[in-house]
């Protein structure tokens, strides 16, 4: 747990201005309107930092949520600390916002990040986008590739399929078929969709499975794109599927597809082998089949997304990362282990608020 001493100095508050709309060239994970109509429900997500035991300059990077569409909308981020230099920075490509904070002295080096992030079910969303966001996510990247091998992949799984939304199930019904969750790999795993096909190994955590769908789905020229964030509330569908009060690990990434006439379209194969692994269910069973049916085109928003950004160097960072969904430190020893909250001394937390 974090050392819960009062926070000094300097205290700061900021909005994050509108949201996942289109940018450009900038992907973005969402448009403005979705067809479904269910309640908005109402979180607080708080992310505490410690980095007092660490000496020399320090950096640290947090990934904030941001509005989406008509199933999320953030607001009121304001943060406290010790630091002097904390502000909200965007990365240029995604997108993406992210708090950032440095400490050059000494010092508690303490931070605490606080939004309110109202979420409800989302089914797809039927809004048509600009040319630019799609040819966005139809690029490949470092850790996602969309030619060789993930290319061979990609058109032996769809064959002779001549529309999209037959393309995009077929390769969602594969991923889901010929993956599965593997309980040692840390945090959400790497999302390397070369060596997974390279090496025929497809066990792995969400950042693995979803990024193969992905991946696959652009090789097939699908627009589609990961969606990073985290669970904070439980699910109304599996226990594995959800996390309340204390979210530190509760990370997920997720995946969109985008379907002429349909727009962008919420996938997750990664939570069916999810439900299989931790259910301890088998994937013919009845509730698992009627889940992975739901899981191509629902999510259940007990989730919150914070950007779609892949293979990002943090700003005032050298290391670039495959993804951005936990906090992130550079000290006087090097890289911090984001995956080791105890170590790195953070916390996540969600509160629900009543309506």
């Amino acid at each position: 747990m974090l050392n819960r001493r009062r926070f000094l100095g300097h205290a700061a508050t900021a909005s994050v201005a509108a949201a996942f709309i289109s940018r450009g060239a900038n992907p973005v994970f969402a448009a403005d309107k979705v067809s479904d109509t269910t309640a908005w429900r109402t979180f607080e997500v708080t992310t505490k930092v410690d980095l007092t035991d660490v000496t020399g300059p320090a950096k640290l990077w947090l990934p904030v949520a941001q509005s989406a569409g008509e199933y999320q909308k953030a607001s009121a981020p304001h943060w406290t600390s010790d630091s002097k230099q904390v502000e909200m920075k965007k990365d240029a490509t995604s997108g993406a916002d992210i708090l950032s904070a440095e400490w050059q002295t000494d010092g508690k080096r303490t931070i605490e990040f606080t939004q309110t992030i109202q979420t409800r079910n989302r089914k797809a969303d039927g809004v048509a986008v600009e040319q630019a966001e799609l040819d966005a996510a139809l690029v490949g990247t470092a850790s996602a590739p969309i030619d060789g091998i993930v290319k061979d992949t990609a058109m032996n799984i769809i064959g002779t399929r001549e529309k999209d939304e037959d393309k995009a199930r077929a390769i969602y019904n594969w991923v889901v078929e010929n993956t599965f969750r593997d309980a040692n790999i840390a945090g959400c795993g790497v999302g390397n969709v070369k060596d997974m096909l390279e090496t025929g190994y497809f066990g792995g955590k969400c950042a693995d499975i979803n990024s193969l769908y992905t991946a696959l789905a652009r090789a097939a020229g699908l627009p589609a794109r990961d969606v990073f964030g985290v669970r904070v509330a439980t699910s109304d569908q599996f226990k594995a599927l959800g996390r309340a009060g204390d979210i530190t690990g509760a990370q997920h990434c997720r995946a969109e597809v985008y379907l002429q006439g349909q727009g962008w379209v919420p996938v997750d194969p990664a939570d069916v082998r999810k439900v299989v692994l931790e259910e301890k269910l088998p994937l013919e069973n009845d509730a698992v089949q009627a889940f992975r049916q739901k899981a191509f085109g629902n999510w259940e928003m007990n989730w919150i997304g914070y950007n779609t950004a892949r293979d990002i160097t943090l700003p005032g960072n050298e290391i670039r990362q495959n993804f951005f969904m936990y906090p992130a430190a550079l000290t006087s020893r090097g890289e911090v282990d984001c995956l080791s909250p105890k170590t790195f001394a953070y916390s996540i937390s969600s509160k629900e608020i009543a309506a």
